[in-house]
């Protein structure tokens, strides 16, 4: 059996939020936010958790979050870094399984089923992240003329978890860190550019959203609720 790592991001700000508390610290039904994707990697077959936060929020997460509610998984807490993927790279260094899981520590909405899909999709892909097919017509915009409209069926939400084996996401980001500053919003950018290695999409949950404004934080109460 090949032993499984997951990295969770809970180093950003949350500027868009509009609040003083760092978004993943907020509260939703008694528990911060950062305690639902926990609670459910505790309960998978994921074997670690890296949990990547600011270096200032180290002994917060230590004390309010790990050892409060009991997650034995979690046997890291590393610093992130200025941008998303330099967190990745923190987080990469700690990771001792063949395979990991990334996942934004502000999309509380992780399953069950979603991680054990993850898994199954590394297995047989190498590369895959979770998503989901768009609903609407999108457009492509420059200076708010239209350029072109893509084809519906060709466009997927991305989403996390995204899944790899840890030998060719690790060679990716080496590679990548050895550029100059990047512009890299997700982990399957890294192994798509640097790890010549084809990414596959995972279908995953409308639900599975990142909490990022105020109303983002309404919606996943409302979900929250229906799955009581």
């Amino acid at each position: 059996m090949n032993k499984v790592s997951a990295i969770v991001l809970a180093a950003g700000n949350g500027s868009r939020m509009q609040s003083q508390q760092k978004k993943q610290f907020m509260e939703i039904q008694g528990k911060p936010i950062l305690w639902y994707p926990l609670f459910q990697l505790e309960q998978s077959p994921v074997d670690e958790v890296i949990l990547v936060t600011g270096e200032e929020d180290i002994p917060y997460c230590k004390k309010n979050i790990v050892e409060k509610y009991g997650f034995s998984k979690v046997k890291h807490i590393v610093a992130g870094g200025k941008e998303r993927y330099h967190s990745v790279y923190n987080g990469l260094q700690k990771v001792s399984g063949s395979q990991v899981l990334i996942h934004d520590g502000a999309r509380p909405m992780l399953t069950e089923t979603i991680i054990k899909d993850t898994i199954a999709g590394i297995e047989r892909y190498g590369a895959c992240v979770v998503g989901v097919p768009v609903k609407d017509t999108i457009k492509q915009v420059s200076e708010n003329q239209v350029v072109a409209t893509p084809p519906r069926s060709s466009l997927w939400i991305t989403q996390t978890p995204q899944g790899f084996e840890t030998k060719l996401i690790k060679e990716s980001y080496e590679k990548m860190m050895e550029q100059p500053e990047q512009a890299v919003t997700d982990d399957a950018m890294v192994v798509e550019q640097y790890g010549n290695h084809k990414v596959w999409f995972i279908e995953g949950d409308y639900r599975n959203i990142k909490v990022t404004t105020p109303e983002d934080l309404a919606v996943v109460k409302a979900f929250l609720k229906l799955v009581k």
